[in-house]
């Protein structure tokens, strides 16, 4: 524990030296440093779908100094600092963990979801309405996700998962309907609607939807990078190939996923 408590007070004099005396790190906003950090979020998510843990390591480090530089900021105006972080979250996860910290009893992990949701309603300063919690900003698939998730803790979900599949076969039907009236507006409505069933159908089968699109784009990618490879080296253009010919060579580079 000695090692860790060193390790981040070195961070934190680090951070005060920084802010202090360096030009870029003094003129720094809560603002300005948005936008960075949603990178470097998005940086972490790679590294975690890549499953290279140095690389996890490394950009779990550069969320850190965020945190540490906003609790900088923050402590400037007097507003608020690391400590009063450090203590929210603490409070926060006792709170919400009745069946650690005290007597609640739960079967299983669901039950924690659930008591989870509905213990944010009854904090002071919680979210109000059971969605209020779920980010605007969000991407639109992992929005969808989160936006079931938290309905789920209401219990607002299928009583037997193989249900849903009805459900999605509904929304085809629908979009089908609107394809064949070529309403622009319609249409896209209908694959929203699709989409949506979908991701529900995923979170209930234990799939991240994030996850499982992410894993089909870096396949395609790995696949048509090969397409376009063999091509060149055939001395030819993607161009003036039809689709047989570039099926052939598509078929190949399907063999070194197995």
């Amino acid at each position: 524990m000695d090692r860790k408590l060193q390790a981040f007070e070195r961070l934190l004099n680090i951070m005060d030296q920084l802010r202090d005396g360096c030009p870029w790190d003094k003129k720094q906003t809560f603002e300005s440093l948005r936008t960075l950090t949603i990178e470097e979020t998005y940086e972490l998510a790679d590294a975690i779908l890549k499953g290279e843990k140095e690389e996890i390591k490394k950009e779990l480090g550069d969320i850190l100094l965020h945190i540490v530089f906003y609790a900088k900021i923050g402590s400037e105006t007097n507003d608020f600092d690391i400590a009063d972080v450090c203590d929210g979250i603490s409070e926060k996860l006792i709170y919400r963990h009745p069946h650690i910290f005290s007597d609640t009893k739960v079967a299983n992990a669901q039950e924690v979801e659930e008591n989870w949701e509905q213990l944010k309603l009854k904090e002071k300063n919680g979210n109000k309405t059971v969605l209020e919690g779920v980010p605007k900003s969000l991407p639109a698939l992992v929005k969808a996700n989160r936006i079931q998730d938290k309905v789920r803790g209401v219990g607002f979900d299928w009583d037997e998962k193989e249900q849903v599949w009805e459900k999605v076969k509904e929304e085809m039907h629908e979009l089908e309907v609107e394809i064949k009236k070529g309403d622009q507006d319609k249409m896209e409505a209908e694959f929203g609607d699709m989409f949506f069933s979908l991701i529900n159908a995923a979170r209930l089968y234990g799939v991240n939807p994030e996850n499982a699109l992410e894993r089909t784009n870096q396949k395609f990618t790995k696949r048509f990078n090969y397409l376009e490879s063999k091509t060149m080296k055939l001395g030819t253009n993607l161009k003036d190939m039809n689709l047989a010919e570039m099926d052939l060579i598509w078929e190949e580079a399907k063999q070194f996923d197995k």
